[in-house]
């Protein structure tokens, strides 16, 4: 593996969406923070890119989003209840999300798009390349999906992102890639992208999900990158650009994800995400599941 590329210790989350599939849960809550078991989803983000080396970590977030800060600080009052309470075990758990990692914020300020929202960051960024994680893509700890992709970037340099293969009518849904296969089973070289085309028009069925590692080339080209799609400045067509011409920041690869992945973004997956957390979790699994399969076996038979 190569070590001329430089090493990644920056991780970037954009968490600035206003949450409007979640409406009326997200009109005073950020979306990030809607609990996933017992966690808020952006925890889980946060502990990912931790896992993988990377504890200073940038949140580009918006108006009324000023509970993400809250939950990463510390809230002496309540660590000093459960002091008091001696109450070792909830203690721990708040202490937790505060120690994790070094934690930025900025404001995107106008909903441009997640191409701008990478953008904000160029300042704490810099000319080292970095990871994106989006919040909506919740990526099972078993399966370390964003070291793989820090090491291929280590290897090949330039950008990697994460793709998955997707069903025809779903990539529309998606930011789809144009690949060319490689040594690596997992990692396939990125020739174009297209955002959310039509099942006629996507290249494939590798559809791109929320995990990123960029050069940061991807800045100067997302400065003068029109709004696309939407109206918005799409990180994909940024992307596309650096797949098109290796001069400017180095190839594009993407890993291919067989892994497990929870998508929080929609409310049906994100009823099934907690489901499939908890059937998994030691300390409520087994009672869960005895109830789940009740439910399912008697009590909807029923109705």
């Amino acid at each position: 593996m190569s070590q001329s590329h430089p090493r990644i210790s920056k991780a970037v989350i954009p968490a600035a969406g206003l949450g409007t599939r979640f409406l009326p849960a997200t009109k005073a809550t950020p979306k990030e923070m809607l609990p996933v078991v017992d966690k808020p989803a952006i925890q889980y983000v946060v502990e990912e890119a931790v896992s993988a080396g990377l504890d200073d970590v940038l949140m580009v977030t918006g108006r009324n989003k000023r509970p993400l800060e809250d939950h990463f600080d510390r809230n002496y009052e309540l660590e000093s209840a459960l002091q008091k309470k001696g109450d070792a075990g909830r203690l721990a758990k708040v202490q937790e999300s505060s120690d994790l990692a070094t934690m930025h914020y900025v404001r995107q300020g106008d909903p441009k798009g997640l191409g701008h929202a990478v953008l904000c960051a160029a300042p704490h960024v810099g000319d080292e390349p970095f990871a994106v994680l989006l919040g909506d893509d919740l990526i099972d700890p078993r399966d370390p999906l964003l070291q793989r992709m820090i090491d291929v970037q280590q290897e090949y340099g330039g950008s990697v992102i994460a793709l998955m293969e997707v069903a025809p009518e779903q990539i529309h849904l998606y930011g789809s890639a144009a690949v060319e296969t490689t040594t690596d089973a997992d990692v396939v070289k990125v020739s174009g992208l297209v955002e959310k085309p039509a099942v006629e028009d996507a290249p494939s069925h590798y559809a791109v999900i929320g995990r990123y590692v960029l050069d940061p080339a991807v800045f100067g080209i997302l400065r003068r990158t029109e709004p696309g799609r939407g109206g918005e400045i799409q990180l994909t067509d940024a992307l596309q650009q650096l797949a098109a011409d290796e001069k400017i920041g180095g190839p594009v690869h993407g890993v291919v994800f067989k892994g497990r992945r929870y998508d929080t973004g929609d409310r049906g997956d994100y009823l099934r995400a907690i489901v499939r957390l908890a059937c998994e979790r030691e300390d409520l699994g087994p009672d869960f599941r005895t109830w789940l399969q009740r439910y399912v076996t008697e009590e909807m038979q029923q109705r």
